[in-house]
């Protein structure tokens, strides 16, 4: 058979599986069905804590946002995450958050690096022919889109690299407010685990140069860094992982913690010479799940000068409604300090909440019911992050 006709039919094959896959479960209905808001009547925000809402500076240390088929700048229907509904949410800043792979039987017990899920979406969603096989190039065709979105939309969004990229937004968005606007929503970059290395250092570098200010050395599997907490060794870092620790360290990127094992953690913690955070979680002494680290190393977190964000999810919370969630941060606060807590929704990480980034008014809401002066709860509702990523990003 000529080499023609066999490029023919592999394409032909190509077509014929991206199609099916689209249909199945690349159609938005996919997405509908894994990102999910609890169908509630519209939550009644009384004036004065509208207000105080709106002077608020609001930022959220997770989401997922960019793994899905969706325009960022349009307001979508289902879902979490969008700029039009930032701005209505009135965020300042939202970390998005690029998944490259996803084990087959995904759970908070234990998993291996078995088949990939995110190569079935890879291919329904149409993303580049790269992106199929390298973990690498799903980091950066994300990277990408973020800033495609913000290229498009520049008075709505920006992506910020630098503690003065920040600085930027917070000023525009101080001119906007005083006559009566929201300026534009920051988005910084992250990755959910290193396993997008694909065990090259170099990658480092090349993740840096697209935007990744954020990187969370593992995810729901063991990988060449060391152990997740939900793998199957259990174990700290490796020495490929202790090397990658002193080159983000070295590069001022900030190291997330969500997802890594209690030893991996331990070691971070010991090796690092700079404050983590861990960006989406909830405390074991709130609530006993796999998800969530003891609360000793939540301690040891903050005492280093690092970030707890909590996250609005069953098996961060245990109660999803925005009075369970403000409950778990105010066990937080207690835990580890009012200015060591934050928002770590993992909003469209595959999860169900109780609202979405639009309606954050509600959290307000239960924060001020009980009890939280306005300077705690602009603390943990985006003081704390805005101040960590002023003090720990790159200056410029």
């Amino acid at each position: 058979m000529k080499r023609s006709v066999k490029l023919i039919i592999v394409l032909s094959a190509v077509v014929v599986l991206s199609y099916t896959l689209l249909v199945t479960i690349g159609h938005p209905k996919l997405e509908q069905s894994m990102n999910k808001v609890v169908p509630h009547a519209p939550y009644k925000i009384p004036a004065d804590v509208q207000a105080l809402h709106r002077r608020l500076t609001i930022a959220d240390l997770h989401c997922d946002s960019t793994l899905w088929a969706r325009d960022l700048a349009q307001e979508s229907g289902f879902g979490h995450v969008d700029i039009p509904r930032l701005i209505r949410g009135n965020v300042a800043l939202q970390v998005f958050t690029a998944v490259t792979k996803s084990p087959r039987g995904q759970n908070y017990e234990s998993n291996t690096d078995s088949f990939d899920n995110i190569t079935l979406l890879a291919v329904a969603q149409l993303w580049p022919v790269s992106t199929w096989k390298s973990l690498a190039a799903r980091a950066l065709y994300q990277a990408e889109k973020l800033q495609t979105a913000a290229d498009r939309n520049p008075a709505r969004f920006r992506v910020v690299k630098t503690a003065g990229d920040l600085e930027q937004v917070l000023a525009e968005r101080q001119v906007a407010r005083q006559s009566g606007g929201f300026g534009p929503v920051a988005g910084l970059l992250g990755i959910e685990g290193l396993h997008a290395l694909e065990g090259r250092f170099d990658n480092i570098a090349r993740f840096y140069d697209a935007g990744y200010r954020i990187m969370g050395l593992h995810h729901f599997f063991d990988n060449d860094t060391g152990g997740s907490l939900h793998g199957m060794s259990g174990s700290g870092l490796t020495k490929f992982g202790q090397d990658v620790v002193r080159e983000l360290d070295r590069r001022s990127i900030i190291i997330d913690l969500a997802h890594s094992s209690p030893g991996a953690v331990e070691e971070i913690l010991e090796l690092s010479t700079r404050p983590q955070i861990i960006s989406h979680t909830g405390c074991s002494g709130y609530y006993k799940s796999p998800r969530n680290i003891p609360d000793d190393l939540m301690r040891r977190i903050a005492a280093k000068g690092g970030l707890i964000g909590i996250g609005y999810w069953d098996a961060a919370v245990g109660d999803i409604s925005p009075k369970g969630i403000a409950r778990a941060i105010a066990y937080a606060v207690t835990l580890v300090g009012e200015d060591h807590v934050s928002l770590g929704s993992d909003f469209d990480g595959t999860v169900t909440t109780m609202f979405d980034t639009s309606e954050l008014a509600v959290l307000t809401r239960e924060l001020v019911a009980l009890g939280f002066s306005e300077e705690r709860i602009a603390k943990v509702m985006g003081g704390n992050t805005i101040r960590f990523l002023q003090d720990n990003l790159p200056r410029q």
